[in-house]
């Protein structure tokens, strides 16, 4: 298998709440357009916290499906588009791999100490010893067709340990000591205050969206008995 264009940080970030949104909250996903956003857009478990609008996570949707990482869901009882990600599929992850996968392509490089942290509600690891064998399996695949998706960065200076980075975006450069890395140098982090700005209201669009959706079931099952 040859290897697919390098993500950037906009793809990067929409394949990441997909996975992590098929892994913590299955009831609903695939997602919405909106609903994607949403998630991109989250304040928590995110970094850094981007601000895109429906446009920008429309083109990365584009180019993910041309990359056949993204699919979009239609049919069904929902006249919404829905869209998923074949990431498991196409790269053939178990479900510890494409956990661990998920929070390097929404956090950025980590220590196998804040993977195995933050790694609970997609899978539970047993101890750092099982985290660090499945990065294992990432960084050199069993399928010699298939491409290695994390690399062990160098230990920065002043650092007691090194971190890992996905490799979908190309190969990553180690944050000198005290730097923060820059994730998605293309969308400026946004200030803490703003952040919750924007989070509260993606919030309140989200709940407008589902007050719609649940107006226009009740009304189409209300029709079935006029």
């Amino acid at each position: 298998m040859n290897p697919l264009p390098p993500l950037d940080a906009i793809e990067a970030r929409v394949l990441g709440a997909l996975i992590e949104k098929d892994l913590t909250t299955p009831d609903y996903y695939p997602l919405s357009l909106n609903a994607l956003v949403n998630a991109c857009n989250q304040i928590n478990n995110r970094e850094p916290v981007m601000a895109l609008g429906e446009p920008d996570v429309t083109r990365a949707l584009d180019k993910l499906r041309d990359k056949r990482l993204a699919v979009v869901i239609t049919g069904g009882d929902s006249r919404v588009l829905k869209f998923a990600h074949k990431a498991r599929e196409v790269f053939e992850l178990s479900r510890p791999e494409v956990s661990l996968l998920c929070l390097l392509l929404l956090r950025g490089p980590q220590t196998v100490g804040e993977l195995r942290g933050r790694s609970g509600r997609m899978h539970e690891f047993a101890d750092l010893n099982d985290v660090q064998a499945t990065l294992g399996r990432l960084a050199q695949r069993e399928n010699p067709e298939q491409p290695a998706l994390v690399a062990l960065l160098p230990r920065a200076p002043g650092t007691k340990e090194s971190r890992y980075a996905h490799l979908l975006s190309g190969e990553p450069v180690a944050p000198a000591a005290g730097v923060a890395p820059d994730h998605a140098a293309p969308v400026t982090p946004l200030s803490s205050d703003t952040a919750r700005l924007a989070q509260l209201e993606a919030d309140n669009a989200d709940l407008k969206r589902q007050l719609a959706d649940l107006r226009r079931e009740f009304e189409d099952f209300r029709k079935k008995f006029e």
